[in-house]
């Protein structure tokens, strides 16, 4: 299947208090009247995850007239203090690009606080319970294998609406698409794409041409061109989304499973300890590459996702499809045809 394809805060406790903040610019609040916003301290919300150097927490409104609860951002108190303001600027960031963002598909900007310290808090609205990501982890414990192939599906389309809004109308690269950055509410009601922190502006190539602009994005989602200082464009984000799929698929992340594997299989013969076992060279030869996946045992139904999988994960960029290509392919299986010669049909 590796040809052209055909698709059918601190260390101590304190006693929490509520922390009075303030907006950072007219109109960051809910209300856009510049009133104040009042954001509790994190004791007093649920954390809903963690990502590097920061921490994510359910702030419930309902006692406010019942309104809609926010998801809040807040750079995590126990990083290093040379890091901390490394992540207050992404948080300014990721505020200021949010702002300009609407789409049923990407978590939408609520406010940007700060608090009497200087750090940031970042309010957005409430994707969902739970991430992509906790949802496999979830799975996996449970013993479970792949999620239905309806589930997937509709996780592939809407996100690929969210990256088409991105990349086409917002002319932005997400930069770091993986099951993580996924948030869902319920049994897939609403499927939401978060953390648009280190986004990348793309030219009218679709390509990254800021000599300036460094691609972040996490190791085992990063394309081929990421890992060899190439040109960076929408088509990189496309790989990471495929690879997105495939977590779905596997219930793994990506080029660490099949080591996983390696190293049991040592550990059973008495060789090697798994500290020792861990080979890193042959990780990092992984990187950029198409993690293998077994087609046969998930079955006929699980068809299009799989060869979605494929072409969205091709090593040359340029046979990789577009977002909108991706959508228009989902949406009424129609043909998509690429700049190579063969066409992607789904049926």
């Amino acid at each position: 299947m590796d040809s052209p394809v055909k698709l059918g805060d601190n260390s101590s406790f304190k006693t929490p208090k509520n922390i009075r903040l303030r907006s950072s610019r007219s109109g960051s609040s809910s209300s856009g009247s510049g009133t104040p916003v009042t954001i509790p301290a994190s004791p007093f919300m649920k954390k809903l995850g963690c990502g590097t150097g920061v921490n994510v927490y359910l702030m419930d409104r309902l006692g406010k007239l019942n309104l809609s609860p926010w998801a809040v951002k807040k750079v995590n108190s126990k990083c290093a203090s040379k890091q901390v303001s490394i992540y207050q600027k992404r948080l300014n960031e990721e505020a200021q690009i949010l702002k300009g963002l609407k789409h049923p598909n990407i978590v939408g900007f609520r406010a940007i606080a700060t608090a009497t310290d200087g750090s940031k808090c970042l309010a957005m609205e409430y994707g969902g319970e739970q991430s992509l990501n906790d949802m496999i982890e979830k799975r996996r414990e449970e013993g479970l294998k792949a999620f239905p192939a309806a589930n997937i599906e509709k996780v592939a389309l809407h996100v690929a609406r969210g990256l088409q809004y991105l990349h086409n109308e917002k002319k932005l690269l997400h930069g770091d698409m993986k099951s993580c950055n996924v948030v869902i509410k319920g049994d897939f009601e609403t499927v939401k794409i978060c953390d648009v922190g280190v986004s990348l502006f793309l030219d009218e190539n679709m390509k990254v041409s800021d000599p300036k602009a460094e691609y972040i994005g996490t190791e085992p989602w990063n394309a081929k061109e990421v890992m060899e200082g190439g040109e960076i464009s929408d088509r990189t984000d496309i790989f990471a989304y495929g690879l997105t799929l495939w977590e779905m698929m596997t219930l793994s992340m990506p080029h660490l499973e099949s080591l996983d594997d390696e190293e049991e299989e040592e550990e059973e013969d008495g060789d090697e300890s798994e500290e020792e076992s861990f080979d890193e060279d042959a990780y990092y030869e992984r990187l950029g590459t198409r993690p293998a996946l077994d087609a046969e045992t998930l079955g006929v139904s699980y068809r299009r996702m799989v060869e979605l999988f494929y072409v969205c994960t091709e090593e040359d960029p340029k046979k990789r499809p577009s977002a909108a290509q991706i959508v228009q392919a989902l949406e009424s299986n129609a043909a998509l045809n690429k700049t190579q010669p063969e066409v992607i049909v789904i049926d």
